[in-house]
């Protein structure tokens, strides 16, 4: 399972610290930092295996931090091979991404928005840097093109280093037992997904509703637009964390499945959709392959690239060959606030446990906020 935590986090000169005790941070170069966390201010400094580490007094006294809590049987389609006149295709998309909002997490959301759209100094410094050394050819021949490769080089490691801090929000995750529980069941189911041989996201579907369309999409009832997608562990550009989460590729939505909720990238824009308020439906799909069948499939049937009324071989059409019909299962996930998004799989049982782990997630986390509200007893 590719689902771990990690207990410290870079980014830049930063590095974040996590402990049973909370998150520490701290900032320097090699031999030299400087930090804070549960137990106060340090330095630590020394090398080659001379050391020294002091604690820096603080007015405020101790500070105590808090572990992280959180709130809480048709006729097949097939796939659209050719333009189909006769078929009016309806679009699965989700709406606009900013849109996509929570009240919970407004502030993180404008945050990563606003990293998201920040200016690039590692592509500014590195444009600079190529027209000086443009420039420095033309004027000193090859000396100068080497010094210019020299500047370019150390322009776009400047402009990297600042753009991993300046350009990214750190999340640190200090998950309770049962949080951590909850989500490593969602990624255990998550891994039965990633590891089925045929993965899809489906743009869009229409009906059938002519017979002549019929005979030609080998009797199915629907039609549908879908590609090759991707699933995997992944974050965000703008988000580093001691969490790498399950990601899906939507069309031009990504899915980060957080531990505390749906992340949705699309370019330069961020959204969130709540555990609470997701709903995810999934259900058998049996499937008209005339393309290549992926290994894991169960086949359940065929029938005639050309059929007719009754199923069998339509014998007007020379080249009438069978074509297998797949058992694949479809995974349909919503939102009130504007997530639509259809995904198919190759191998059937597998999307019950990751909606079923989802929503128990949900309720973990909305346990986790109401839990400080109890009166003691």
């Amino acid at each position: 399972m590719p689902f771990y935590i990690r207990k410290s986090v870079k980014a830049g000169p930063f590095r974040f610290n996590l402990s049973k005790s909370g998150v520490g941070i701290s900032a320097g170069i090699k031999g030299l930092r400087i930090g804070t966390g549960p137990r106060g201010h340090y330095i630590h400094a020394g090398r080659g295996g001379l050391y020294y580490r002091s604690t820096i007094p603080s007015g405020t006294g101790q500070r105590k931090t808090a572990s992280a809590t959180f709130p809480a049987p048709n006729p097949p389609p097939r796939p659209l091979g050719t333009s189909e006149p006769n078929v009016e295709m309806v679009r699965i998309s989700s709406g606009d991404v900013m849109e996509m909002e929570d009240a919970r997490f407004s502030d993180i959301l404008a945050e990563l928005n606003a990293k998201q759209i920040s200016t690039s100094l590692r592509v500014a410094l590195g444009w600079t840097a190529a027209a000086v050394a443009l420039l420095a050819t033309v004027i000193a021949g090859v000396g100068g093109f080497i010094g210019g490769a020299i500047l370019v080089g150390l322009a776009l490691w400047i402009g990297g280093w600042f753009d991993s801090y300046r350009r990214t929000s750190i999340l640190m995750y200090d998950l309770t037992d049962a949080n951590l529980a909850a989500y490593e069941l969602v990624t255990t189911s998550f891994d039965a997904m990633m590891k089925c041989a045929g993965k899809w996201h489906v743009d869009a579907s229409g009906a059938v509703r002519d017979i002549h369309t019929w005979k030609r999409n080998a009797g199915a009832a629907h039609i549908v637009d879908k590609r090759p997608t991707v699933f995997d562990y992944s974050l965000p550009r703008v988000v580093t964390s001691n969490i790498t989460p399950p990601a899906i590729k939507c069309g031009k939505e990504t899915l980060f499945f957080l531990p505390d909720f749906l992340l949705v990238v699309e370019s330069n824009k961020v959204g969130a959709v709540s555990y609470d308020t997701l709903s995810i439906r999934w259900e058998p799909s049996n499937f008209i392959e005339d393309g290549t069948v992926p290994h894991d499939t169960q086949i359940i049937g065929q029938t005639w690239k050309h059929p007719n009324k009754n199923g069998g071989p339509d014998r007007r059409f020379a080249n009438n060959y069978q074509i297998p019909i797949c058992r694949y299962e479809s995974i349909y996930l919503t939102s009130v606030n504007g997530l639509n998004e259809l995904l198919q799989v190759s191998r059937g049982g597998v999307t019950e446990p990751f909606a079923r782990n989802l929503r128990a997630l949900s309720a973990v986390n909305r346990t986790a906020v109401l839990q400080p509200a109890l009166p003691a007893i």
